[in-house]
């Protein structure tokens, strides 16, 4: 007899909103202030109209996944494929016109960014795509306060961003995972190699992403394990993290107004 594999299969769209979206929503960065609902709904994998009245109401992100839906022809911006291209990255990206992209920008965050402007103007012919890691590395202004001397800047860019750990073991709702912070050396932003951290899977038995394995990969936001990663997204998030990081060392660094991040 074949072994049925208790694991669940890849989320829907909305429950993958409500899963990489709780996180910030839950410290109060951004999104209605209506975290325990948003938890629920990506805890028990539901969707129904009031989760996309919450999804709607994310300053940062909802902006982002009307644009790759509009762009990409798919009719629902919380589409799996759409939600999947903003926290993780997909081929959805590599698809969006460039000049497009950066008209959608100017009228966006222009008037906001004011003179730090030109460097995300800059940014957008060398290959950045509206994904949340373009938007924690190019558009909020942590990067360009890495300078001051002070860790915070550092610690809000590693914890803000999507990124990818391991499973080593679990407790209850502590899961210890293998993961890559970011380190910064005063000129270059970079991976570490990897060390061991202890994230939040749940709150008393129920979580975003249960019954994880030692071996397995998961996407954290902040300090939980949101979901399971299945080797292309695992592969796709890499890849997305690593260009946007390398755009955002190879460009002048600035320091910008604090704009939300969903």
């Amino acid at each position: 007899m074949t072994a049925v594999d208790p694991r669940p299969a890849v989320v829907t769209g909305p429950t993958l909103f409500a899963r990489y979206a709780y996180p910030p929503n839950e410290r109060g960065s951004c999104g209605p202030p209506q975290h325990q609902t948003l938890f629920e709904y990506g805890a028990a994998a539901r969707a129904d109209p009031g989760l996309e009245l919450l999804a709607r109401q994310f300053a940062g992100a909802w902006p982002y996944l009307e644009f790759i839906a509009g762009v990409s022809g798919i009719p629902d911006a919380l589409d799996h494929r759409v939600v999947e291209a903003y926290w993780l990255g997909n081929d959805l990206l590599d698809r969006i016109d460039m000049t497009t992209f950066g008209n959608a920008l100017m009228d966006r965050f222009r008037r906001q960014m004011g003179t730090s402007w030109q460097h995300l103007a800059e940014a957008i012919p060398v290959g950045v795509v509206p994904t949340h890691s373009f938007h924690v590395f190019h558009v909020y202004p942590w990067v360009g306060l890495l300078g001051n001397g002070r860790g915070e800047p550092l610690e809000v860019l590693q914890r803000c961003r999507i990124r990818w750990g391991q499973v080593v073991s679990s407790d209850g709702d502590q899961v210890v995972v293998r993961s890559r912070p970011l380190v910064y050396d005063g000129q270059r932003l970079e991976l570490s190699e990897p060390q061991l951290e202890t994230a939040t899977s749940g709150i008393g038995g129920v979580g975003l992403a249960t019954g994880l394995e030692p071996g397995e990969w998961v996407g954290l936001h902040w300090g939980w394990v949101c979901d399971r990663l299945t080797p292309r997204q695992l592969v796709q998030l890499r890849r997305y993290t690593l260009r946007h990081l390398r755009i955002a060392n190879d460009r002048v660094a600035h320091s910008g107004p604090a704009l939300s991040i969903g």
